[in-house]
């Protein structure tokens, strides 16, 4: 997949700080804290010195006295002097530069100016790069409101762009009029006006907002520090605001995903939840499976960046946490089918930083991208086995641990471990490699696991691939309550698969 630079945006995006785009009526919005910007590959652009008394309003049709050029005005960037406009050619024609442009405003006012330019110049291979403008209010005016210097979080919901993230007034959201992002006039007298938590019935939040959460036309989620609140329908429409969760939060504007169910998941205050679509209950997934997640990993949204996306072709949820610093994560891949958690990570230069579902209309395409810490983009591949780190591979060290195992047969006994006999996948694809095992033994489930965590095993030996081997058992004695054994390899190059291991147990009896 080749990539372009957008040269017009270089300089203009803080990779360090949060940053976030909304697709908005066939544009991207970037939002970037004191840096907003517009990508936008559909518009015409034109240039003049001077707009003249009645500069164009939104949708005011200009037309070309020479060219014949039509376009539909989406965005000037002023409304006196100086004057960039984009709007949309509704014709084949292209705008000529000097010739004048002419049109009626909706009051009636006639419009009549000169242009100096005309569309963007064509790069040296021929093609037109996308547009790339400060994000504003129309004509950068207060006569279509105003916007705060920063901004971090937006979503588009019922034709409205809402945006929040205001360092300076983080309980604060804004929404734009329906049908245009670029006026944020509040409290006007129509129902589609632009509008504000400061200006409707059911007014402004009591949190810190850190997610917008669109889901499709049923509702807009306000995910925030230590609470979930629900905008149902439109805020000046008859719209109202329900609290979901009063004392659990989201921890960021990319810690959440939906399923092929619209089941929402993320990221929270004491783990990862589970939002039936119709709002009916906030489940946590984590508590019992995973009860340490949050303490364990540590997060905080000004060093870690926590993303999750549902992935369509392999049915589950990734759940990637990056630390921005040190580019160290810790993953969580959900399967859906089987209800569980399977703890991931990847070197440091594959740290996730975002992550995409391209549903290309060509099915071999369909993937899940990940966009990683060194700036390429990557995805899964069944058929790899070692992981892609730039110029070179390095080997996937990959392990399951089984356990704890009771040895005796009562509370105190001991037992032992005698044979061991392992039996390793073999099949049409690809067989699997020999696998190394470690057994580990204590007097508790708990110093067991300790054991296991820090890699003090009692014996270790290997299983030889593939399949089942006639006089492959392995002797081993060792005694005591409590057992885990572990299957690895960590083989550049290899990969593992086992369809059963069989471990001997005898049990010693109970001691006095």
């Amino acid at each position: 997949m080749g990539m372009t630079l957008l040269a017009a945006s270089d300089g203009d995006i803080d990779t360090s700080d949060n940053l976030m785009m909304v697709g908005a009526f066939s544009k991207a919005i970037v939002f970037n804290g004191p840096n907003l910007k517009v990508m936008d590959p559909v518009n015409t652009k034109i240039v003049t010195a001077n707009v003249g008394a009645n500069p164009p309003d939104f949708q005011t049709v200009l037309t070309g006295g020479t060219s014949g050029a039509a376009m539909v005005v989406d965005y000037a960037t002023s409304l006196a002097g100086a004057c960039t406009i984009y709007g949309l050619n509704t014709t084949e024609d292209t705008f000529e530069s000097g010739e004048t442009v002419t049109g009626t405003d909706d009051d009636g006012n006639a419009i009549s100016f000169t242009l100096s330019a005309n569309e963007v110049t064509p790069t040296a291979d021929g093609t037109v790069p996308p547009n790339w403008y400060d994000f504003t209010v129309f004509g950068n005016s207060a006569t279509f409101g105003s916007l705060p210097s920063k901004l971090y979080i937006g979503a588009m919901y019922l034709g409205r762009l809402y945006t929040a993230g205001d360092p300076a007034s983080s309980h604060q959201w804004y929404a734009s009029r329906q049908g245009c992002i670029y006026d944020f006039l509040y409290d006007q007298e129509d129902v589609q006006s632009a509008a504000t938590g400061g200006d409707v019935e059911f007014g402004q939040l009591q949190d810190t907002v850190r997610a917008l959460i669109q889901c499709g036309n049923d509702y807009l989620l306000f995910g925030c520090h230590s609470s979930i609140y629900a905008m149902i329908g439109d805020p000046r429409q008859g719209g109202s605001m329900k609290q979901v969760s009063q004392d659990i939060g989201v921890f960021g504007n990319r810690s959440y995903c939906f399923d092929d169910d619209s089941n929402l998941y993320f990221f929270g205050t004491g783990g990862i939840y589970k939002v039936l679509r119709d709002l009916s209950g906030v489940e946590n997934m984590t508590s019992l499976r995973l009860p340490d997640l949050v303490h364990d990993e540590e997060v905080d949204p000004s060093t870690h960046r926590i993303t999750m996306i549902y992935d369509t072709r392999r049915h589950g949820i990734l759940v990637t946490i990056t630390n921005l610093l040190t580019k160290a994560n810790s993953c969580f891949w959900y399967e859906r089918r089987a209800d569980a958690f399977f703890p991931e990570s990847y070197p440091v230069s594959c740290a996730p930083y975002s992550m995409a579902y391209y549903n290309s209309a060509t099915i071999a395409d369909r993937d899940l991208l990940i966009g990683c810490a060194d700036g390429y983009i990557r995805r899964f591949d069944k058929d790899k086995t070692s992981d892609d780190v730039g110029i070179t591979d390095t080997a996937i060290d990959s392990y399951v641990t089984l356990g704890p195992i009771v040895l005796g047969d009562a509370p105190g006994s001991d037992g032992t471990i005698g044979n061991i006999q392992g039996i390793l996948a073999e099949n049409q694809d690809i067989d699997s490699s020999s696998v190394t095992y470690y057994i580990y033994v204590a007097d508790s489930p708990e110093a067991v696991m300790k054991k296991v965590t820090a890699g003090t095993h009692s014996v270790t030996g290997t299983l030889t691939a593939p399949g089942f081997k006639r006089g492959g058992k392995q002797r081993r004695k060792i005694r005591g309550k409590y057992a885990a054994i572990r299957l690895r390899n960590n083989t550049k190059d290899q990969t593992w698969a086992f369809e059963e291991i069989e471990v001997e147990v005898n049990p010693v009896g109970r001691l006095a």
